[in-house]
């Protein structure tokens, strides 16, 4: 898996777009003996002992410190920083040639990320059904296997197209971009990109949407927030589904608003329900408004292609 997964690097395998996505992940593990072996133990005054880049204290092992945030064995911390520069790197240069195909054609596209079984699936499936007369919707489904998510938004009116990641856990650019030509959206519609269900490795890759999405449960825990900050602070909206299940529950709404927020202040919320329908027209109501703000930016260019037309992540 990549280094922003926590643990090796990563290879994007080529894939034929005619062949309708297979597109998944390799997993080389590099040993040019380049990098670090080391992993000092240096002893704290204070009882607590920092074993290279994570810390002993007060009952909590930190691997998420250093100047890479993340701990791999048998790499160091500047090298790790290194790869995961070059993935994001040649990732987000994909993702400009996404955005710029996407917005030429004047197509809404939103990144929506969250753990599983937090309802994005159901979510989408209601959206589809009531905005079947408002606006066209095409979906990119991103799962590690099977194609029963798209074979469910297909079944309620929208064209979808399944991205199997095999063992990886999260979608990338260049995967997106042999979609968006396989998929081949409307001008004038809206994308919906459902990530792999994760938390963390969803949150460090631009696919070249518009906005990043993110879904979650009630059932789920009011401190989410918390412990998967990045995702929260990368997001523009946050989508509490399931809310019809908020009477049988012990979830503090507040408090798990508030946590979204200290994270990330700008972060808008909107309270739904996917099985019910409360507060979904708000939120159709965002993505409208969203995508008319988006048709009216000046950068807009119609002869961008999409990002697998440009060249694979290697």
């Amino acid at each position: 898996m990549c280094s922003v997964c926590g643990c090796g690097t990563a290879k994007i395998i080529d894939t034929d777009p005619e062949k309708a996505l297979a597109t998944a992940h390799g997993h080389d593990h590099h040993h040019d003996h380049d990098h670090d072996h080391t992993h000092d133990h240096h002893h704290h005054h204070d009882g607590a002992h920092d074993h290279g880049d994570h810390l002993h204290a007060e009952g909590v092992i930190n691997y998420g410190g250093g100047i890479a945030g993340v701990h791999v064995p048998g790499l160091s911390q500047a090298r790790i920083v290194t790869i995961e520069r070059d993935i994001l790197s040649r990732n987000d240069a994909l993702a400009r040639d996404n955005r710029a195909y996407l917005e030429g054609h004047n197509i809404f596209a939103l990144n929506l990320v969250s753990s599983p079984g937090s309802g994005k699936t159901s979510l989408l499936v209601r959206a589809i059904t009531d905005l079947a007369d408002r606006m066209k919707i095409s979906v990119i489904e991103g799962d590690q296997q099977t194609a029963n998510d798209a074979e469910r938004i297909r079944a309620a009116g929208a064209k979808a197209i399944q991205i199997n990641t095999g063992k990886g856990c999260h979608l990338d650019a260049h995967m997106v971009g042999h979609a968006i030509e396989a998929l081949a959206p409307p001008n004038g519609s809206v994308l919906f990109i459902e990530n792999v269900g994760n938390l963390v490795c969803p949150a460090a890759f631009d696919l070249g949407e518009a906005h990043k999405v993110v879904v979650l449960s009630v059932t789920e825990g009011e401190d989410k927030p918390l412990k998967y900050p990045d995702m929260f602070a990368a997001a523009d909206l946050l989508l509490l589904n399931k809310s019809d299940l908020l009477p049988h529950l012990d979830f503090n709404l507040g408090a798990c608003l508030a946590n979204a927020l200290r994270i990330n202040p700008k972060l808008q919320t909107l309270i739904v329900s996917a099985r019910t329908g409360e507060g979904m027209e708000a939120f159709y109501a965002w993505l409208e408004a969203s995508a008319a703000r988006a048709a009216r930016r000046p950068e807009h260019h119609a002869l961008a292609q999409p990002a697998q037309t440009q060249g694979a992540m290697k």
